[in-house]
């Protein structure tokens, strides 16, 4: 899958928007909750599910669709959001509960929802395959070459929406890419005491379609594994499955003890930072210098700040409208 400089630079300043987008959300978010953690304290109260350190998978399929082409994503979504371009400014207003926010404040950050970018998530487990298959079943009646993505956590692949949702797009050949982000932990749950098979991906052939399992959290090879993919979709040749061995940085949300984990885990995945490595694999086939890896980094922290400040000077959605854009 052939990487020009443009994209390289692109996916780079994305995945750094993403990572420090989260880095200033985990910040943000313990505002007014201590000493005591109170969750319902603070600019953003409520649960917070960030995805510090799974970014290739997010930029490495995202990088492949077009505005026309659907993703559904997962409970912890702010990387898919960015990686499919979703107004950042419009992201954080929303999470912050601000009327100028993707859904005027009214969703939060697990309810993303932007027609602009054809782009939505759920806080239900399992819940974003379905309504890939139905854009996608869309995208074939009306003839378009359009996609659609679902992305979802390894936890989601015993639900029986995975089954059913992998099933009919076998059946029907879906233009659909289903996404397993295999972070090791549902929850607290290990995926050695959750799922009878290691590799999700070979579930795939029970289905009909091609199964492949990245490892590594490689952000390159997310890349070539979802263009084939992705093209192979708007061939009309069907769905497609990868799992992606991805890993967080954060607890399952903030505010998480996260007495399951190994004492020394997050230090040894942090030793595997997948931007580095990401960057060290641009600079060594030539693709990009120093200068343009330093500039695509401020351009993403700039991005951040302002849309940070862009959150925290809106205005809150007037109390009179609580009953407006809702379903009765």
């Amino acid at each position: 899958m052939t990487l020009t400089r443009e994209r390289a630079i692109d996916m780079y300043r994305t995945a750094w928007t993403i990572r420090l987008f989260e880095e200033r959300m985990a910040e943000v978010y313990l505002e007014g909750k201590r000493p005591a953690f109170d969750i319902g304290s603070g600019p953003v109260p409520g649960e917070m599910h960030l995805s510090a350190g799974q970014e290739p998978v997010a930029v490495g399929v995202c990088a492949h669709l077009r505005a026309d082409d659907t993703v559904v994503g997962t409970h912890r979504a702010h990387h898919f959001a960015i990686a499919k371009g979703v107004d950042l400014r419009r992201m954080a207003a929303e999470i912050f509960g601000k009327v100028t926010g993707l859904g005027r404040g009214k969703g939060g950050h697990m309810h993303l929802f932007d027609p602009a970018t054809r782009f939505s998530c759920s806080g239900i487990v399992g819940a974003s395959l379905p309504p890939a298959c139905g854009a996608a079943l869309a995208a074939k009646k009306r003839g378009t070459d359009s996609v659609a993505v679902a992305f979802f956590g390894e936890g989601a692949a015993n639900q029986g929406s995975f089954h059913e949702s992998l099933n009919l797009a076998g059946l029907w050949k879906l233009p659909v890419v289903f996404v397993c982000e295999d972070n090791a932990w549902a929850i607290s749950v290990p995926k050695g005491k959750s799922t009878a098979v290691a590799d999700n991906s070979v579930r795939a052939a029970g289905y009909g379609m091609p199964g492949v399992r990245i490892a590594d959290n490689d952000l390159l090879a997310v890349y070539e594994a979802a263009g084939a993919a992705v093209e192979r979709a708007r061939r009309g040749e069907g769905p497609s499955f990868l799992e992606v061995e991805t890993y967080r940085f954060f607890g399952h949300f903030q505010g998480d003890p996260e007495v399951y984990r190994p004492p020394d885990e997050v230090a040894r995945l942090k030793a595997r930072d997948p931007l580095p490595r990401f960057a060290e694999q641009l600079l060594r086939q030539g693709l990009v210098t120093p200068q343009d890896l330093d500039a695509a980094r401020g351009e993403a922290a700039r991005a951040v700040e302002d849309a940070i400040a862009f959150a925290r000077e809106s205005p809150y959605p007037d109390p009179a409208d609580a009953l407006l854009h809702v379903f009765a």
